[in-house]
């Protein structure tokens, strides 16, 4: 491996095979007196070793512990959980026919019960591993618990406000659809770090399956809140 060497008089770099290690010769140029350093002279360095792992103190040891990087990864068992809890709701909206439809005392429970698992199993099939750190444990079920609130809250205010804006016309839904559609895609944003994008797909998921769930309990489809011959 050849050997580094500068000239003292003239300051000329240049290599020479390592076999002249420990050798005093003159300098190629200036002719000057030069002595090839020797191989245990050569300083090497190991980042890794001694910054890696957080830098070292005075007596040597490492000073900071690095924390290694949890990837978090789907579970079939556990979606195959979420999906059976959401067929078995699918199941009883149907059955329940009209209660759902007559007490809403009943029907923001039930809501509140599939947005649940159906954020959280968004959140799993949203995530991005390579770019953000997972949420799992409780903070996970926290995060979960809120964006489900959140959204269910949404619903409220959309069955609110639909009603009195929408009409026959299809312009009306203009009105109502970009501003739920955007609040819910900001919901999904803050209660789990993603982007926009995977925030607005995140709720249209959600939306998407509560929609149907509307529809299996009889409670119709929600195009048709403006229709007056309904």
């Amino acid at each position: 491996m050849p050997i580094n060497v500068i000239c003292p008089g003239c300051h000329s770099r240049f290599q020479v095979s390592d076999k002249f290690a420990g050798r005093t010769g003159a300098c190629p140029k200036c002719k000057g007196p030069i002595k090839v350093p020797a191989k245990e002279e050569e300083v090497k360095v190991h980042a890794p070793q001694e910054f890696g792992g957080g830098g070292r103190g005075k007596s040597g040891r490492l000073i900071l512990k690095p924390i290694a990087r949890e990837k978090t990864k789907f579970s079939v068992s556990v979606g195959a959980a979420v999906a059976g809890t959401v067929l078995a709701v699918f199941a009883l909206a149907w059955l329940a026919g009209g209660i759902l439809d007559d007490f809403w005392l009943v029907r923001v429970p039930a809501l509140l019960a599939v947005s649940f698992p159906l954020a959280w199993g968004g959140y799993f099939f949203l995530r991005d591993d390579e770019t953000l750190e997972t949420y799992s444990g409780k903070p996970l079920w926290i995060r979960t618990a809120i964006c489900a609130t959140a959204y269910t809250l949404l619903w409220g205010v959309f069955g609110y406000v639909a009603p009195q804006v929408v009409t026959e016309d299809v312009w009306s839904w203009l009105l109502v659809g970009p501003p739920f559609l955007i609040t819910g895609a900001l919901i999904g944003l803050a209660a789990y770090d993603l982007d926009f994008g995977s925030g607005f797909f995140h709720y249209s998921f959600y939306l998407l399956v509560t929609i149907l769930l509307r529809a299996s309990a009889g409670m119709g489809w929600i195009w048709e809140i403006g229709d007056v011959t309904r």
